[in-house]
């Protein structure tokens, strides 16, 4: 069950914020950099990971200047709760990507698990190269064999919230990381 709209507010009122929006917007800065390098001249399909993706899409799009298409994905561990289930395939990509390069755009590399299956999704769909990359690397040791290509930044083992990952629904808007006090 979600909590209300005061509750989240109590919680972020205690919030640590672990990375500041200037630190954000240099990684994302840096992240764009690195992405054009590799992709500017290969006209990409740039895939958004809905809906924790959707923050760090629009940051990265508004840097990288190439051509590039755009469409969604959907698939989801978490749905509101706190720790990942199985994996739940909502929407797969509308675009043809046979042949293509992708590029899998999500907020957090936590465990993995969402990531490496998309990856392989697309990789046995026929696309020409898939690239990944997240806005959060979570620091801790449940991951599974897989690493994004390109990382914004590290983010020690918490609870977190913000640039496009939430909280009970709540504060994907914020431009900072934020863990939850105790969490």
């Amino acid at each position: 069950m979600s909590i209300s709209a005061a509750e989240a507010m109590a919680i972020h009122a205690q919030a640590d914020c672990l990375v500041s929006s200037e630190e954000i917007s240099q990684a994302y800065d840096n992240m764009a950099e690195a992405i054009s390098e590799v992709l500017a001249d290969k006209t990409p399909l740039v895939l958004c990971v809905m809906r924790g993706g959707l923050v760090p899409t629009g940051q990265l799009l508004n840097r990288m200047d190439f051509p590039l298409e755009i469409d969604y994905i959907h698939a989801t561990r978490y749905g509101m709760a706190l720790k990942g289930g199985e994996i739940e395939w909502r929407v797969r990509p509308a675009s043809e990507i046979a042949g293509r390069h992708v590029l899998i755009i999500d907020d957090i590399f936590d465990e993995g698990h969402t990531l490496q299956a998309i990856y392989n999704t697309l990789s046995n769909g026929g696309a020409a190269k898939v690239y990944t990359a997240t806005l959060i690397n979570k620091l801790h040791n449940r991951k599974v064999d897989f690493q994004p290509d390109f990382i914004g930044v590290e983010v020690e083992d918490r609870f977190l919230y913000g640039c496009g990952m939430d909280y009970q629904g709540y504060f994907r808007n914020l431009n900072a990381i934020y863990a939850v006090r105790g969490h």
